[in-house]
């Protein structure tokens, strides 16, 4: 069947569905002076200077730095989106990788012998390793630093969806007890960060992308069809009726996640139909 879309509210990954980003147009202001706080915005400028010249792993780094470095205080939402930019681009990258490798490793192993299944599985078990280092690293970030009692709703509900997301790609490629312990974690992130977006109009991007997701989750990692079904179609008509709070801000991400959850129940419903 054809592919399903996920989001991940941010901007120009590889394999993303999400819009190009901006960085390319938008100009990077100079540098802040030192200090705790210019220390801070020195980081964030130099994340945004590795995102125009496409060098994630080191946009991470830097953003690493921020989230450790501001102790009590809170992510601003522009850092907060850098953040998650950073992981997902650097995720994306092995995700689509991952992707690849398997398809071959699949064909070679249908024929009757083939000299390279072992190395394509030696190679697999690589990607893997770097998947599962970077996975693990943003959920260490996220438990030590980010996902806290006093949150508000929005971040919230963000820090909970990065969880989420970040166990489902674990479970994606893990085998046994591994795969059920990072699909349980999935789970319970998503329904935690469920709950909280209820404070949310239906038409915020954030509550909107958590709904694709989980619904995503659900159908690929869980096989429960049904329910993926409908949590896309209450996230999708609660969002229609309600179309007149959307503000110009989020009008283009919200809108652009209503489609992909419509797209993805058009697919799913087609492959329900088609199984049949």
């Amino acid at each position: 069947s054809a592919k399903r879309c996920d989001f991940f509210l941010t901007k120009g990954a590889p394999g993303s569905s999400a819009p190009k980003s901006a960085a390319e147009t938008r100009p990077v202001p100079p540098p802040a002076g030192k200090g705790v706080m210019g220390e801070v915005e020195d980081n964030v400028y130099m994340a945004k200077l590795a995102e125009q010249a496409e060098r994630y792993e080191e946009m991470v780094e830097y953003m690493k730095k921020v989230a450790q470095g501001k102790q009590e205080e809170m992510l601003s939402l522009e850092e907060r989106n850098l953040l998650s930019v950073a992981y997902k681009n650097v995720v994306g990258a092995r995700r689509a990788s991952l992707r690849i490798i398997t398809s071959i490793e699949s064909k070679e192993s249908s024929k009757e012998s083939s000299a390279h299944t072992a190395l394509i599985g030696t190679y697999r078990a690589k990607v893997e390793e770097e998947l599962n280092n970077i996975c693990n690293d943003i959920l260490a970030l996220l438990h030590d630093h980010l996902i806290k009692d006093n949150l508000d709703a929005e971040p919230s509900v963000f820090y909970q969806k990065m969880k989420a997301d970040y166990h489902r790609y674990l479970a994606e490629f893990a085998g046994g007890d591994k795969k059920s312990e990072h699909a349980t974690n999935a789970k319970a992130a998503y329904e935690g960060a469920q709950s909280t977006a209820e404070r949310l109009q239906p038409t915020h991007p954030i509550r909107l992308g958590l709904a694709l997701n989980q619904s995503v989750f659900l159908y690929e990692v869980q096989g429960d069809h049904t329910d993926a079904c409908g949590l896309a179609k209450k996230a999708f008509d609660d969002a229609i009726a309600e179309l007149d709070t959307l503000d110009e801000e989020s009008y283009k991400d919200s809108t652009l996640i209503m489609q992909l959850l419509r797209d993805n129940l058009t697919l799913w419903t087609s492959d329900e139909n088609t199984d049949q």
